[in-house]
């Protein structure tokens, strides 16, 4: 299953720039809100720790989330994750690293079909393990970001890229909207330079870097802060709201308010 490699390969990606933190810049605020660099390996490594118990315990995998999710209701779902979590600093990149390398490695040889359960209905694991890459990418970017590192991109890339595509009624349905008949014709080039493309031919048409339309799935850019070149009402309105992650409505961040620093 390849997307266990690219899942393994983006992690690796992202402590490479973590590698040399230490002491108060694990403390630095970045622009996603507020949260720390701590906040964002806490986050990535507890839903890698989950996602690994639904494969292998399922029953332990629910208790444990049904935990969260009752404290979360009560302090909100940071706070419960930062209690779920306790190492900090230096010991949870090592753990954190520990564990991405151990799945990375073992889901490899999965039935990429699988069934796993998840915090909403469950999926395969080629779904989970893509949208484990997919956080570890999309978190990754406000590490990056307030780093200052320019990300070297990889065609991985392909599988947050798909996602998009996937999730395109998703988007619409988390947002209280019409889902249109069909989906905005996407020509994107890949970081290699190759051209994929999804979609039918029609008046809504979505060109340019298959990054930059990865980066407004995620929402970890606005959609004004590409180069992508979107045509067709239905385009622009799917840009202005694409969410490919799962949970309630978010809000794509404001015009220049994520960037590198």
């Amino acid at each position: 299953m390849q997307q266990a490699t690219d899942f393994l390969e983006e992690s690796e990606a992202l402590f490479a720039i973590l590698a040399d933190v230490s002491g108060d810049q694990w403390d630095t605020q970045t622009q996603f809100k507020r949260w720390t660099l701590n906040d964002v390996l806490v986050h990535l490594h507890y839903w890698n720790q989950m996602a690994d118990l639904s494969l292998q315990d399922p029953d332990a995998f629910a208790a444990r989330i049904g935990a969260l999710f009752g404290k979360a209701k009560v302090e909100g779902l940071r706070p419960a994750e930062n209690k779920a979590i306790s190492l900090r600093g230096n010991e949870l990149r090592e753990a954190w690293r520990t564990l991405y390398t151990d799945i990375g490695t073992r889901w490899v040889g999965l039935d990429p079909k699988q069934r796993v359960n998840w915090a909403g209905p469950d999926m395969s694991v080629r779904s989970s393990i893509t949208a484990r890459q997919m956080e570890t990418w999309a978190h990754g970017q406000e590490v990056f970001d307030i780093l200052g590192i320019e990300r070297v991109e990889r065609d991985r890339i392909k599988n947050v890229v798909v996602l998009g595509v996937n999730t395109f009624g998703w988007a619409y349905q988390v947002n209280g909207r019409p889902v249109p008949e069909a989906m905005p014709r996407l020509e994107l080039t890949a970081p290699s330079g190759a051209l994929w493309d999804f979609g039918e031919p029609g008046e809504n048409r979505i060109t340019g870097p298959a990054v930059e339309f990865a980066q407004v799935s995620a929402q970890t850019r606005n959609v004004a802060d590409t180069s992508l070149q979107v045509e067709g009402p239905v385009a622009a309105e799917w840009m202005s709201i694409a969410q490919c992650f799962a949970g309630g409505r978010e809000t794509p961040p404001a015009p220049g308010s994520r960037h590198r620093t």
